[in-house]
């Protein structure tokens, strides 16, 4: 049985809950093991299969302390469960794996590649491509929406961080595997390291042929912006370069295609949702917003603390792994009004859908504008739609995806 994005029907028991095991995610996110957290144990030391041991934390406050700290808790060695005890190989090169002020020597100028005026010039562009990719729902017919809309991230942003299109779907497969590499859907190798060995030479070989073609026909896209950045006074290496590269895409793909095919499963789940969007088009927005808090397409995020604190009533020690469960934060009641509640009219709504603090997503913009225009074209032509079988959601405890979703889409008055 599947676990809905809704108020928890059963209450889970406290020694029953394991966060870390990707398989729990198959059947939904943990919705009603993060509820019992934030009223039992909202801060609570756990254990990696491989012994290390971290502090989970569920609410609201203490999430957003965990990520707008950086002076605190460091992004450098990791900022997902795998990285906990092992650290990550890009650590102080790729943008995510930085914290200030090396941080906004990336940030910065990338930010001016992809901000709100650059996105809102290119609404148009973006609107297009996507409408492309989504033509066959527009006229009807069943469909696996979680492959039909895997490239929509690419779809929405790949022209702006020059990535060509002949690469969309490669970019968008590989790095997905690269998050799940134990997904069935994804699991290409004999084995996970060979999976991610496997997939991160697809994506480095993608990724140098394009900074090949970009060095002879600079533009105004974030990968020639990387090409000539200036960093610490001198022009970023170029396997500094790759791994950005990587890091952008990975961004990318764990978000926007997530929150499309969760929030088109919400809304055949809560029809009457779908049914006021059709009656007033101008929810479309609300609709978006409100569906990425209510998809919370990334579980955790995961960081180190770099010097003595206390949180949560917790002492931890410089050195301590930290994991914010931002999906839980997102369902907090001190926070949220009714928050197992899809509210189309909900203001303010502060939610970590996309990040928060000094890594909230650069794509966000972009992100936001590709599913506007999805569910706003869905709108316009009166499209509805119903599940045709059941979804298969991905193997993975960091991103809230599917990779297979059946749903029968009809044209109407």
């Amino acid at each position: 049985m599947r676990i809905g994005l809704g108020e928890p029907d059963h209450p889970v028991p406290l020694d029953s809950i394991e966060l870390f095991d990707p398989a729990a995610y198959l059947r939904g996110s943990q919705h009603g093991a993060w509820h019992t957290l934030r009223r039992q144990a909202p801060v609570r030391r756990e254990r990696t299969p491989d012994g290390t041991d971290y502090w989970s934390f569920v609410s609201y406050a203490d999430c957003d302390r965990i990520i707008k700290d950086t002076a605190t808790f460091g992004s450098e060695h990791g900022t997902i469960l795998a990285s906990v005890g092992v650290g990550d190989s890009a650590g102080g090169m790729a943008i995510t794996l930085m914290d200030p002020p090396d941080h906004g020597q990336i940030r910065q100028p990338s930010m001016r590649r992809l901000r709100h005026a650059v996105v809102r010039n290119r609404t148009d562009d973006i609107s297009a491509r996507v409408l492309a990719l989504a033509a066959p729902l527009l006229t009807g017919g069943e469909h696996d929406v979680a492959r039909l809309l895997r490239t929509l991230p690419m779809a929405a942003a790949g022209d702006l961080m020059g990535i060509p299109e002949e690469y969309w779907d490669t970019v968008a497969f590989n790095t997905t595997a690269s998050i799940a590499p134990q997904d069935p859907e994804y699991a290409v190798g004999r084995n996970v390291e060979d999976t991610l060995r496997r997939v991160h030479h697809k994506l480095f070989a993608v990724f140098s042929d394009i900074l090949r073609s970009r060095r002879r026909n600079l533009g105004e896209d974030l990968i020639s912006g990387l090409l000539t950045l200036e960093y610490h006074g001198r022009r970023m290496p170029e396997q500094q370069v790759l791994m950005n590269c990587y890091s952008f895409a990975l961004g990318a793909n764990s978000t926007t295609p997530h929150v499309a095919a969760q929030l088109l499963l919400t809304l055949a789940e809560q029809p009457e949702l779908w049914e006021a969007v059709l009656a007033d088009p101008s929810l479309v927005p609300a609709l978006v917003d409100e569906g990425t808090r209510w998809v919370s397409p990334t579980h955790h995020l995961v960081r180190r603390v770099s010097k003595d604190t206390t949180l949560g009533g917790a002492d931890l020690a410089e050195g301590d792994w930290v994991c914010a469960w931002v999906a839980s934060a997102n369902r907090d009641e001190n926070v949220f009004r009714d928050p197992y509640t899809f509210d189309l009219t909900r203001s303010p709504n502060p939610h970590m859908g996309f990040g928060v603090g000094p890594h909230y997503c650069i794509g966000a913009p972009a992100s936001k504008v590709a599913l506007a225009a999805l569910f706003g074209e869905l709108a316009r032509r009166r499209i509805r739609f119903e599940l045709a079988g059941e979804p298969t959601h991905l193997y993975s405890n960091w991103i809230n995806g599917i990779t297979r979703l059946p749903m029968n889409f009809t044209t109407g008055a």
